[in-house]
């Protein structure tokens, strides 16, 4: 009997979750799966002319609460003024640290994998999406090949003084060298994994001490070239992430990331972080950012859809 009624305490729990979710679709900028085309699966796309997408989406992205929200922490932590720092290109290094790092809107997924620090076997691995999911991973990599696919991204998007920083043996992560206008140069600390770090620790985390290594040099290697083909699904699915999720603040795209990183491991069911995410968004409801209530509902509904191009 008392299994019987948790079973259907659960049943109930799941639609009740499911009848949010629907209402939710139907509010104002909440975007469907099927929002954009769909596109063969043997179609595809150039690197420079998906990078061109992504930078015409970072622009858009600008003018969002947590693009602007995040530039003024990032500009008070340093004591710097607004004119001192190129605003467009702090978001096309927040967009990319967002999308590029493990767990992030781009569904990369960390793990052990022994290979050289570049990116070459993610884009390798890209090649075969023809069916992105939210719920699985885009591509396997280790840390190195996180923070070196995020510097070649950043660098092909036209921001300079990104590298690698290695602030243990076993441990890579990707350095932002910024020359503000004024004042000393700063080192940004963009941790492509939480490996080391907490809840707490995200772009422009001071856990790390970037000073210590003498040298970071920029990254210029050249993973893959401009004409190299992408699957066109994925480079949508890419696209559409970016602009369901670039626009929220700091905090909710660490609950996301954290969501999103049990469903990938497998520890959370997608309806679990589902219903996650839809009781962070009844906490902020009524004073949160509007691209934060979106975000949260667009991953709720991705979630329990499974959001198969």
């Amino acid at each position: 009997m008392q299994s019987r009624f948790h079973l259907a305490a659960q049943r109930i729990s799941v639609a009740i979750c499911i009848c949010v979710v629907i209402q939710l679709i139907a509010s104002p900028g909440v975007h469907s799966q099927d929002r954009g085309p769909v596109h063969p699966e043997n179609s595809s796309i150039k690197l420079g002319q998906f990078i061109s997408e992504v930078r015409g989406e970072t622009k858009t992205l600008e003018n969002s609460s947590g693009m602007r929200v995040g530039f003024r922490s990032f500009l008070s932590a340093h004591q710097l003024s607004a004119e001192s720092v190129n605003y467009s290109d702090f978001a096309v290094v927040r967009l990319f640290f967002e999308a590029t790092r493990d767990a992030g809107f781009w569904n990369l997924h960390w793990s052990i994998t022994n290979q050289p620090p570049n990116s070459d076997r993610i884009w390798k691995q890209w090649q075969s999406v023809k069916k992105p999911s939210v719920v699985t991973s885009t591509a396997t990599a280790e840390c190195d090949e996180l923070s070196a696919l995020y510097a070649f991204l950043v660098e092909r998007a036209g921001v300079k003084g990104v590298g690698l920083f290695w602030p243990a043996a076993n441990h890579t992560v990707a350095v932002w060298v910024v020359h503000p206008t004024t004042g000393p140069v700063i080192r940004v600390v963009v941790p492509t994994s939480q490996i080391f770090l907490g809840e707490t620790d995200f772009f422009d985390t001071r856990k790390f001490d970037p000073w210590r290594q003498k040298t970071i040099y920029e990254y210029t290697r050249r993973d893959v070239p401009d004409n190299f083909e992408l699957p066109k699904p994925l480079s949508d699915f890419f696209l559409e992430q970016a602009e369901k999720y670039g626009g929220a603040t700091d905090v909710t795209l660490q609950q996301l990331r954290y969501l999103r990183e049990g469903v990938l491991l497998g520890n959370w069911t997608p309806g679990d972080a589902a219903r996650d995410a839809l009781r962070k968004r009844r906490k902020i409801e009524a004073t949160g950012p509007p691209e934060d209530l979106v975000a949260l509902q667009n991953f709720a509904q991705d979630m329990l859809s499974g959001n198969v191009r």
